[in-house]
């Protein structure tokens, strides 16, 4: 029998286990007493699991009929998984055998079916590569072929599917479909919206213009969508126009307008000295403004006075001229008179000519500011390109695109000084040559009329003389 070995074998096995207790419990007793008490809890929880196993061990020497069933079942195990693997082996060699004849029926059908298992394999990976992202499978209303793999076996069905999917891709190029598409927003919140699907060439909804993003193509809003497209796809859609904006170039044109910023966006670039060129624009404009709209005034007012020149009022500059003139008295020689006159046209020149000299320097100032904000953004944009390199060509372009900004305030900024400095020069050297040649005229009328007066009195003193 085989229970005597297998119980001698057991006892064996359970005396070695004893004796390395022993030695282990020896091997504790030699340990330093600062860990006494942890080893005795774990000698004691030792000591009882050895003697559950060694009771456990003694029941099972003696009960030999419980070894004998449990050594029967296991032979039986052992007998049903070798039948088992003679039985997979068998099925290996069958499956194995029809695959070679399946090889062989494919050489003995010659070139040609590998052939056409090429053309069909290679058109419908080759169509779902490229219809991957198109419009034609947005809604599920055609399908693409299946990928045919390189070991599949090609049916008259697979030829029919990619023949069906054909057709189907080719209708949907001529309709136009309406359906509902989650659609993520600009923040990131996806909604169902009412989509249109013109063929393979656009979709677009309420008014925007659609791209598909990421694996999964989902529908976003594309990043510009012109104003005049936008009318046209609303129309379209509320069924007023049959006009549709398509992009033929595949989407190039719509990331170029959505990389073209708007002219506030351009003047956001130019940062905290695009600002301070505007604003010192505004100021010189602002300036100039006034100042011609006073020497408008100026000319109104003096024209009057130039009609009335009996009646010598405040209110121009001709008048306030002439009446310090005339209040001077008579008797004074005529140098006297020509140095008050210009004394007098000196004092109101500087309110003519008020504001003209600050938007000079504004207008000449304008520029050099947009210049050094371009070095600044030049500066920024070289210590760009030395820490992420020259590969990117749009980094270097966007730096100096920005760069230049500040240049491009500073002539806007410039030119409109520069033709306002010059009205109000233009304006203030005509108000002033009025009054010096009405003054002028004047001070000739009082010579004249001192030399009259001075002449009379001569010859009366002459007559009074001769009596």
């Amino acid at each position: 029998m085989v229970i005597k070995p297998l119980s001698a074998a057991i006892l064996a096995s359970a005396l070695a286990w004893s004796s390395s207790s022993a030695l282990a419990q020896q091997d504790d007793s030699a340990q330093s007493p600062e860990t006494g008490s942890a080893l005795t809890t774990l000698r004691a929880e030792r000591q009882a699991a050895e003697a559950r196993d060694n009771a456990r061990l003694a029941n099972l020497v003696d009960d030999s009929e419980a070894l004998e069933s449990a050594l029967a079942q296991a032979q039986e195990k052992l007998a049903a998984a070798r039948e088992r693997r003679e039985t997979l082996e068998a099925s290996q060699q069958e499956l194995n055998q029809s695959l070679a004849e399946i090889d062989a029926q494919r050489e003995s059908a010659g070139g040609d079916l590998d052939a056409v298992f090429g053309v069909v394999a290679g058109s419908s990976g080759e169509l779902r590569d490229e219809l991957n992202g198109e419009w034609l499978t947005l809604g599920g209303a055609a399908e693409l072929p299946p990928r045919l793999e390189d070991d599949a076996i090609l049916t008259s069905g697979q030829i029919e599917t990619l023949a069906d999917s054909l057709m189907g891709l080719t209708a949907e190029t001529a309709k136009v479909r309406e359906l509902n598409a989650p659609v993520a927003a600009a923040n990131g919140d996806v909604s169902d919206q009412q989509v249109v699907r013109v063929g393979n060439l656009v979709a677009f909804s309420q008014g925007q213009l659609l791209q598909r993003q990421g694996r999964d193509g989902l529908l976003a809003p594309a990043g510009h969508t012109p104003a005049s497209v936008a009318e046209e796809l609303k129309a379209f859609d509320a069924g007023n126009g049959n006009v549709v904006p398509v992009d033929p170039t595949g989407g190039q044109v719509l990331q170029a307008l959505a990389q073209q910023p708007t002219l506030w966006e351009r003047f956001q670039q130019g940062g905290a000295v695009g600002w301070v060129v505007v604003v010192l624009g505004a100021v010189g404009l602002i300036i100039a403004l006034f100042q011609y709209l006073y020497l408008t005034r100026l000319s109104v007012t003096t024209r009057r006075q130039i009609a009335d020149m009996d009646n010598l009022r405040e209110d121009n500059p001709l008048g306030r001229v002439l009446k310090r003139f005339h209040a001077f008295g008579a008797g004074h020689a005529p140098e006297a008179l020509e140095a008050r006159l210009d004394e007098a046209m000196l004092a109101e020149q500087p309110r003519i000519e008020r504001g003209q000299s600050l938007v000079k320097m504004l207008a000449a100032v304008a520029p050099l500011l947009g210049l050094l904000g371009t070095v600044t953004g030049m500066i920024v944009t070289f210590q760009s390109i030395t820490v992420f390199g020259t590969g990117d060509p749009q980094l270097m372009a966007g730096g100096i695109s920005q760069a230049l900004v500040t240049t491009v305030l500073g002539l806007v900024t410039a030119v409109p000084l520069l033709f306002a400095h010059t009205a109000l020069s233009s304006r203030s050297r005509a108000l002033i040559g009025i009054m010096e040649g009405c003054a002028s005229a004047v001070l000739a009328d009082r010579l004249e009329n001192d030399r009259v007066a001075s002449d009379a009195t001569d010859a009366q003193v002459k007559r009074h003389a001769l009596v």
